[in-house]
């Protein structure tokens, strides 16, 4: 793997609070990383203008939205998101296949291939068997995130987010072309924070990852630059 292949599946967690920290963060990594996440804190704060600040950088953007509502609401927010110009967009597999078909659809419809990845989160990493119990689900939240992922893929989605140790069984499910966004990813030189079942940027591409979420150990590193070069230099080092 080359250090273009591995800078490029590094997606900085804009964990930021207002537009003078995105530009500081996007003229400084743009180049160094393949993305940006905008969330839904930094947008409820920002708006659209989160997304365009990064792009005047040059930066591409991954906007983690989460949507999950009727079919059609869904469909008309994605299309929105792509209108933005983003690169990946995503909603909750639990809203169904008829959800994820109908934004699928929409998105394709109205922007063909130039349009951005459609991801779908599975089971939060917060949550647990009783998480699950409390909502009526009765299954293991393994089993829970391969049968979501699966539906995801047969419903017209490009990938999903998925935490680092159900990379394995979500590949082996869904195959060699479907996305694996992974956050939870903590390079060799960081602190876990408050992290705890955790890869290294080598682990998780290596066990099938396609991109890394990465936030606090690039956003606290005393320079910002050489770690993302630490995380690249990690990642070709792991990875034939």
């Amino acid at each position: 793997m080359t250090s273009e292949q591995a800078r490029e599946k590094i997606i900085f967690a804009l964990d930021v609070h207002g537009l003078a920290d995105i530009d500081r963060w996007s003229a400084q990594l743009t180049g160094h990383v393949g993305m940006f996440k905008v969330g839904k804190e930094l947008f409820t704060s920002c708006g659209p203008e989160a997304v365009r600040t990064v792009q005047r950088h040059g930066g591409k953007v991954f906007l983690d939205l989460k949507y999950h509502d009727i079919p059609n609401t869904v469909a008309k927010a994605m299309v929105e998101a792509a209108r933005l110009g983003v690169q990946l967009a995503n909603l909750h597999a639990l809203g169904g296949a008829e959800m994820m078909e109908t934004a699928a659809s929409a998105v394709r419809k109205e922007f063909g291939e130039e349009r951005p990845r459609l991801l779908a989160v599975t089971i939060l990493t917060s949550s647990t068997a009783e998480t699950l119990r409390q909502v009526g689900i009765e299954r293991p939240v393994e089993e829970m995130v391969v049968r979501l992922a699966r539906l995801a893929k047969d419903s017209g989605m490009d990938g999903v987010v998925a935490s680092p140790l159900e990379i394995g069984p979500i590949r082996a499910a869904c195959g060699p072309d479907f996305l694996i966004v992974t956050p939870g990813v903590r390079p060799a030189f960081a602190s876990l924070d408050d992290q705890k079942r955790v890869m290294t940027p080598a682990e998780a591409v290596a066990a099938g990852a396609d991109c890394l979420v990465i936030g606090r150990p690039i956003a606290k590193a005393a320079d910002p630059v050489a770690a993302t070069r630490m995380i690249v230099d990690e990642i070709v080092g792991g990875c034939p």
